[in-house]
């Protein structure tokens, strides 16, 4: 977990950081059920001294991003002159029917893997820092820090970021993949949007406040295996007066994400960007593995902004199922007539659907809430179990975090059509940049998988969802709500039918669509 809305606010100003207590307090009779190997990553892959030389060279993330930065401008100059078939440029190509997909797997497996080499961010950072990997003194720019009013909405900014990415993506036709040219304004777009905020604000403000994946790749990232930068020794960073990891030093520049090592129990704003490692003088930072689904189920203390943000990202996933069928059709073409508006997605459809799919997230944990939270527990008291969180608050969030998964599964699915119908198609759009006539190439009209399977592919990856989450949602329950409420079987129960409900809706969702677009 990141530092407090207070530290965010005041951005390292006192010398030493609040101490973040990982274990709450617990009301006399409750049962603790908090284990520290649910928080303690498994493996430090830094004690091995290639991996450590390799992250604490300067040049390590320069050569992750560059390969990145080559392609998405290749991207947009092919937008420009390129062929405007889609299927035959490679911008279009690569961006809709490959990298899209191959970032939720990212995501997955590894976390915020995208982050540390995302050219956005990378070409933003690169201007600022006025170097390419050299610890600089001066930055570029004004260096301002974020509103300490909008630092306590977290994530739910890029939610708003996405929800416009994603409206304006469907509204233009640049998914779909329409004409290459939308792609390359959206990425032109992107990484002006980025540059502004970097010249304007202090280290990767974009990146943790702005950017439109910050919330899917920081909520999806935590079923991933890599729970990032650590504290080896908790003890010595609590006692360290210096706070180079936050501040910099000579060797590293202070955590572009404002996160302290010192607090985290999850990998959730980890950009895995190393330079706490870099500046820590008592090497006492370092990588950590972990057990997949650790940071869905580790953290001590959740935040209602993530868990409002898992709410509307799984409100916009099924939003996104629902348009390709014909009933969507029928109601947007609808109130496209009604409302005189020119075409798909009308935005209030587009809006109110997401905001009932959050909205039954969190009346489901509101009835649950009503339903089991023991009414000898004071919900509004300082020192108690729940520390100051409403009943509402107590419930909602962990069952928001339990859904994680199936959200994940839910958008890694979405993707698998575009991949396996079209993927092959990037060879052939190489080829055209060189003059080949690739059309013809067996390869454009190649599909890796019949729709069909692709439908089975989709629906054994939400069932994969759908138990990683149960699991989760189990050991959430047993972990932080069974201690809170009445009749635990009764709560289990409800928890679990959460998930199968959820995990039922979107599989019937994909045999539905048959494979869409």
């Amino acid at each position: 977990m990141a530092l407090s809305v207070q530290e965010e606010a005041t951005r390292i100003a006192d010398p030493v950081p609040v101490a973040v207590h990982l274990r709450p307090p617990v009301r006399k009779g409750v049962t603790e059920r908090f284990s520290s190997s649910d928080v303690q990553p498994s493996l430090e892959v830094t004690r091995f001294p290639l991996v450590a030389r390799l992250i604490r060279n300067r040049k390590f993330q320069f050569f992750l991003i560059l390969p990145n930065q080559i392609v998405f401008w290749a991207v947009v100059l092919l937008g420009f002159v390129g062929t405007a078939d889609p299927g035959l440029n490679f911008g279009t190509a690569i961006t809709w029917y490959v990298w899209f997909c191959l970032v939720f797997v990212m995501m997955v497996v590894v976390g915020r893997a995208w982050c540390v080499m995302c050219p956005f961010g990378g070409f933003a950072e690169w201007i600022q820092r006025r170097t390419f990997w050299k610890r600089t003194q001066k930055s570029l720019g004004l260096g301002r820090k974020f509103p300490a009013r909008l630092a306590r909405y977290g994530f739910l900014i890029p939610v708003v970021s996405f929800l416009i990415l994603t409206w304006l993506e469907e509204f233009f036709n640049i998914a779909g993949p329409g004409n290459p040219i939308a792609t390359s304004f959206m990425v032109i777009g992107i990484v002006a949007s980025a540059l502004v905020f970097f010249m304007v604000f202090e280290r990767r403000t974009f990146c943790r406040y702005i950017c439109p994946l910050s919330t899917l790749i920081g909520s999806v990232g935590s079923m991933g295996s890599v729970a990032g930068f650590r504290t080896k020794d908790r003890e010595v960073c609590l006692s360290c007066t210096t706070k180079d990891c936050m501040r910099g030093s000579a060797d590293g520049y202070g955590c572009p994400w404002y996160t302290w090592p010192g607090s985290a129990d999850s990998n959730l704003y980890c950009g895995l960007c190393s330079e706490c490692y870099k500046s820590c003088p008592e090497g006492n930072v370092g990588l950590f593995l972990q057990k997949p689904l650790t940071s869905v189920v580790a953290p001590r203390r959740r935040r209602i902004d993530v868990a409002w943000g898992i709410a509307l990202l799984f409100g916009l996933v099924l939003y996104q199922q629902f348009n390709a069928t014909n009933v969507f059709a029928a109601i947007d073409n609808w109130l496209n007539t009604e409302l005189h508006f020119p075409q798909y997605p009308n935005p209030v459809d587009y809006l109110g659907f997401i905001i009932v799919g959050a909205a039954l997230v969190s009346g489901v944990a509101w009835l649950v809430s009503k339903a089991f939270a023991n009414r000898s527990l004071r919900f509004d008291q300082p020192g108690n179990f729940i520390e100051k969180k409403s009943q509402f608050r107590t419930y909602f969030m962990p069952i928001a975090y339990g859904l994680i998964p199936i959200v994940g599964a839910d958008y890694f699915a979405r993707q698998l059509p575009k991949f396996l119908k079209y993927s092959p198609r990037v060879v052939p759009a190489v080829m055209h940049i060189f003059g080949f006539a690739s059309a013809k190439s067996s390869l454009f009209h190649l599909s890796i998988m019949t729709n069909g399977w692709i439908v089975f592919t989709q629906v054994a990856v939400i069932v994969v969802g759908t138990l990683a989450s149960a699991w989760s949602m189990w050991r959430i329950t047993r972990r932080e709500l069974v201690s809170v409420s009445r009749g635990h079987i009764g709560i289990y129960m409800s928890t679990l039918a959460i998930v199968l409900a959820s995990g039922a809706a979107t599989a019937v969702l994909y045999v539905i669509m048959h494979a869409a677009n």
